[in-house]
């Protein structure tokens, strides 16, 4: 009997041992109150207050899964500031090219690092408008697809019903500039879906992490400036001098005869210089300043509206039931990729454009047009209060 009571005791110690100290340390500990007010313990992010969060300040919620894998939720409305890997060229840059960029500042709450500097972003082009004659602006709009930590740990990113982080650029630009969006170029990404990462991986990562380089990337832009010239001066050839003449000679007469008068020699007209013309000089030709780069700051990145649909119709092509539908769509371009959502699931993914209406739509509404098969498709939708369509083509 004096062997079997360590014997279980052992035992059950090792039922109720803990776990490894090094998983614990990665998190806050949830069952002591914390000192911050910017960490919340196992509640939901605060969705009606993520627009007013200043930029890399964060509100994380941490927490631990049914298989022991602790998490940290990075909130929605969280902006992480990005620096461009790879340029964005003005003549080819179009919608549906990837972006390639890195965090250029840590994203961290209550000294736990949620996204370390140095992690790569791979992003895709939206939609982008590009500058003319008229506006010397472009806009771009982006949404993130991935993250990779330097640990290899990867994050897929949500693409439907929305999309997870996006990001919209405004850059001041003249229509002699080759690049829109040069190497090092820093802009907001905004987190619109809630992040779940593995807390344990993300502590890995940090510690293979690395800052980017202090101080300005080298331009991709292939500008070179072009001195003036000075030209040349005319070349002056003198002309030749004129002669004074010489005066009449006159030879006084004798015993009443008259004087005699022998001319003089007339006067000569000398020539003028011969100026030969020299080559004008051209002025210098400078590179246009660099793009001045402003992340969109105003409005919601993400639109849903929903409306109510009595007939079986087509969208995309796709037959849709009738019943409540919801459509998302992101940014504020004129053309547009649009989610149609039921319960939450997206159905069809298909183009559309935004229409300015002449006034405030009364109702909601369904127009629909007749197909050559005789099945009828979605036109375009109306929505109350709303001084907008949404054209489907």
């Amino acid at each position: 009997m004096r062997l079997l009571a360590p014997a279980v005791i052992l035992v059950v110690g090792g039922l109720v041992s803990p776990a490894p100290a090094s998983e614990a340390r990665s998190l806050p500990d949830s069952s002591e109150p914390q000192q911050s007010p910017d960490i919340q313990v196992g509640s939901a992010p605060n969705r009606g207050s993520a627009a007013s969060l200043p930029a890399l300040q964060v509100t994380s919620q941490s927490s631990v899964t049914s298989t022991g894998t602790a998490t940290i939720t990075v909130p929605r409305g969280t902006k992480a500031t990005l620096a461009l890997t790879s340029p964005i060229w003005a003549k080819t840059a179009k919608a549906g090219d990837a972006v390639y960029a890195a965090t250029a500042f840590p994203v961290a709450s209550n000294g736990t690092m949620l996204i370390p500097p140095g992690t790569y972003v791979l992003g895709q082009i939206d939609a982008v408008t590009k500058p003319g004659w008229k506006s010397p602006r472009a806009q771009f709009q982006m949404h993130f697809r991935k993250i990779i930590f330097a640990s290899g740990y990867t994050l897929e990113l949500a693409d439907a019903p929305a999309q997870a982080a996006t990001a919209t650029v405004h850059v001041d630009v003249t229509s002699r500039n080759d690049v829109l969006l040069d190497n090092g170029t820093q802009f907001d990404m905004v987190v619109q879906t809630p992040l779940a990462l593995d807390a344990t991986r993300i502590a890995e990562a940090v510690r293979h992490s690395r800052p980017l380089p202090v101080g300005p990337a080298p331009s991709a832009s292939l500008c070179r400036p072009i001195p003036a010239t000075p030209g040349t001066p005319d070349t002056v050839i003198p002309g030749t001098p004129g002669s004074p003449g010489t005066p009449d000679t006159v030879i006084p007469g004798v015993n009443g005869m008259p004087p005699t008068v022998i001319p003089g020699i007339p006067p000569t007209q000398g020539t003028p210089p011969t100026i030969i013309p020299g080559t004008p000089g051209t002025p210098a030709i400078p590179c246009p300043a660099p793009p001045a780069v402003v992340s969109g700051l105003s409005g919601p990145q993400i639109h849903r509206k929903s409306f109510q649909m009595a007939n079986e119709l087509q969208v995309s092509g796709k037959k849709v039931s009738p019943g409540r539908y919801e459509i998302s769509w992101i940014g504020t371009a004129t053309t547009i990729q649009v989610d149609l959502l039921q319960n939450g699931k997206a159905l069809v993914h298909a183009p559309a454009r935004i229409a300015m209406l002449s006034e405030k739509s009364a109702a909601d509404k369904v127009v629909t047009r007749t197909n050559p098969d005789g099945s009828n498709s979605i036109a375009s939708l109306e929505f109350v209060g709303e001084s907008f369509s949404v054209i489907f083509d």
